[in-house]
């Protein structure tokens, strides 16, 4: 068993005493997090985003900040301030909830577009630029943003580059009757939250994403993510699509995919299974096709059905 495999295993099934009956929805968060990727979760309220957050930064022992996003919150409420001290007569720089290892962005659609562009640098290269001074961001960094589907009054939907930086969107969805009564008895007496305990240690975890990137991957694999990724630019319902760091999201998730199902290597389906997490919220679909109802997951599913795949004809399993 790979260290990969390992501390994935750990982690999901820590996370799942918590989050009841998510098993695939959970390995998927546990998954971006060995890519170096950021999670989107749409859901609606209740469904426990939140908690998931939490209890995920508990199994790793990491530091764990929250941001509720609302209008009126301004950039410097998420990256610090410079506040000048009267001792001292020097400005110091007091840091924002940004600067920690699980970052938490409630309902990041809520924010303004300039609230929101102040995560695009620490997102992307894992660093903060403040009056000039660059701050690097400990590691590992995650950040898991949430959004509600439904309720689009007073929000700001979030640019295009702004989802391409997240690695995957994961939707949570309610639990079936007979979880949901599980859920129930857990928290009669105490959230199990509370008894969370670390079950992975942080060097544990930088050692697997590590890992991740050693996983083999032949020239007929890259050359199927790219052909994936190209023809969702090209598909008539799609006015833009995947782009570069889409079929980099892509590869990554399949290296991670491969290495926690216990390979070296990746095979075509590790690719199909992830190219509807990674590429569909990428995709901007044209009038025609939000006319007629379509989703941006069906054109995923449109184009793993029509590209051909290297090797034998398999159908994606399911997970």
């Amino acid at each position: 068993m790979n260290i990969a495999q390992t501390v994935a295993r750990r982690l999901i099934d820590n996370v799942s005493r918590v989050i009841i009956g998510k098993q695939r929805e959970v390995r998927m968060i546990v998954l971006g997090l060995l890519c170096q990727g950021h999670i989107l979760l749409e859901d609606v309220p209740g469904v426990g985003k939140t908690v998931l957050a939490k209890s995920l930064a508990a199994s790793i022992g990491a530091n764990f900040k929250r941001l509720q996003f609302t209008p009126d919150m301004l950039p410097s409420d998420v990256t610090g301030v410079s506040i000048f001290n009267q001792q001292t007569q020097q400005f110091e720089f007091r840091q924002g909830p940004i600067f920690a290892q699980i970052v938490l962005a409630d309902e990041i659609n809520r924010a303004t577009p300039k609230t929101q562009a102040a995560l695009l640098e620490a997102m992307e290269e894992r660093q903060l630029t403040v009056d000039g001074i660059t701050y690097p961001l400990e590691r590992p960094f995650l950040v898991l943003a949430t959004q509600n589907p439904i309720e689009y009054e007073g929000t700001f939907p979030l640019p295009e580059a702004q989802l391409d930086r997240f690695i995957m969107r994961v939707h949570l969805g309610y639990p079936a009757p007979n979880e949901e009564i599980m859920m129930l008895e857990a928290q009669q007496h105490v959230h199990p939250l509370e008894s969370v305990q670390q079950s992975v240690r942080v060097d544990e975890l930088i050692d697997a994403q590590r890992a991740i990137r050693e996983i083999y991957s032949n020239f007929d694999i890259k050359q199927y993510i790219v052909a994936l990724v190209n023809a969702t630019r090209s598909h008539p319902d799609v006015y833009l699509g995947a782009s570069p760091r889409g079929a980099l999201a892509l590869f990554r998730a399949a290296q991670a995919f491969a290495a926690i199902e216990g390979r070296e290597y990746i095979i075509p389906d590790d690719v199909k299974v992830m190219a509807d997490f990674t590429l569909a919220h990428r995709i901007i679909l044209g009038p025609s096709a939000r006319i007629k109802d379509i989703s941006s997951r069906s054109i995923v599913q449109q184009v793993i059905n029509s590209t051909p795949i290297p090797g034998a004809s398999v159908g994606a399993r399911q997970y």
